[in-house]
């Protein structure tokens, strides 16, 4: 799969990890930045990964931040990007599996690695099941 992935100064630890782990599992991914933990205003790493995902370069986004709020919303301002901010395995699968989360945006002060780690895998690996929500995301999209 290809994945953009981007961060602001808080997330970029995580970045690292998650960077290594997708390129370990055979995923092709391409780092938007930031590429420190010196302070940055974090739309400007996350809305062009953002943005290649609604065009349709990558399958996949992520981007993290502290709390991944921020991100989060600066990824959902792009039209064609359904962004979902998660903190556990459970919110992961539901994302996709309900709402066909294209973008999954994490905070790195709120969980440990491992979790993050978990998160992204479960992301990833489940499908949209389409049905009764595939109306409400089309509306989304428009």
């Amino acid at each position: 799969m290809k994945i953009a992935i981007g961060s602001d100064h808080a997330g970029y630890h995580y970045k690292q990890e998650i960077i290594a782990h997708l390129k370990n599992a055979g995923h092709e991914v391409a780092d938007f930045g930031t590429d420190s933990e010196a302070s940055v205003d974090y739309p400007k790493f996350i809305r062009p990964v953002a943005e290649a995902v609604a065009r349709g370069e990558y399958e996949r986004g992520i981007v993290l931040g502290g709390s991944g709020n921020g991100e989060a919303i600066a990824a959902n301002r792009v039209k064609g990007v359904r962004c979902g901010l998660c903190w556990n395995t459970e919110s992961a699968r539901l994302t996709r599996l309900h709402n066909n989360a294209n973008v999954l945006s994490l905070g790195e002060r709120m969980m440990p690695l491992e979790t993050a780690l978990e998160i992204v895998d479960v992301f990833l690996a489940t499908a949209f099941e389409g049905g009764r929500h595939l109306a409400r995301i089309q509306q989304l999209d428009e």
